[in-house]
This record gives structure tokens, C-alpha cells and sequence, in this order.
């Protein structure tokens, strides 16, 4: 029997986490996209903790933008809160997602915004 679209993330998901883990030092950012928004958040994995967070669900900022544009715009904003946060450096965890499209555009805004990954 094939495997359903969300059961091949969720192998994908699981496959990534094994590798993937956020320290103290170097947390991991999450990210999250459904239909319509985009979530990201940073999480220190050693003490359950999220550090900031971002998405584009009832943001003012990225209304009439394309999806991507407002990743981008995310992003950018999830790195300006982490800095002030006093993180620097984080792994990304792209969630069983491809690297392509809207995942991309908000690693590359967070890049922008001053992220090392």
C-alpha cells in the first residue's frame, strides 16, 4: 500500500530529528508551513524551551505579499528576535519539508536578518 502524502513527511520528519538536535549554544530552528501561513520558531532542545518565534498568521507586515515573499519577511523578523535573544548560530530543521520555495525564502531571510546556519 503507498504511503500517504503526510505519512512521507512524517518518515522524512523523523529521518531529519534523528540528526538534527538544538543545544544551548546552537538551538534549532523549526520551521512549519501550512496552506496558507508559515511558523518558524527557535528551540533550545536540552531544556524544552523555545527561545522566539515567528509566523505569518496575523502579522500586518505581510499582508498582500506573495507566500514566499512573506517566508522572506518572517524570517527576517525570527533573526532580528533571536539576536536580541542573544542567539546567534542555529540549526536548521526544515521539517520533513523539500528545501525549495517558501521553506528557502525564510531560511534565506533569516540568513539576511543575520543567522549563521
Amino acid at each position: 500500500m503507498a504511503l500517504k502524502k503526510v505519512e512521507k513527511r512524517a518518515k522524512i520528519k523523523r529521518r531529519i530529528r534523528k540528526k538534527v538536535f538544538g543545544t544551548t549554544e546552537q538551538p534549532r530552528l523549526s520551521v512549519y508551513r501550512s496552506n496558507k501561513q508559515i511558523y518558524a520558531q527557535i528551540i533550545d532542545d536540552v531544556n524544552g524551551v523555545t527561545v522566539v518565534s515567528a509566523s505569518s498568521y496575523k502579522n500586518k507586515t505581510v499582508e498582500g505579499k506573495t507566500k514566499s515573499e512573506a517566508a522572506e519577511i518572517i524570517g527576517k523578523d525570527l533573526a532580528t528576535k533571536a539576536i536580541g535573544a542573544g542567539v546567534a548560530k542555529v540549526v536548521f530543521d526544515r521539517n520533513g519539508y523539500q528545501y525549495h520555495g517558501r521553506v528557502k525564502s525564510l531560511a534565506d531571510g533569516a540568513r539576511e536578518g543575520g543567522l549563521k546556519f
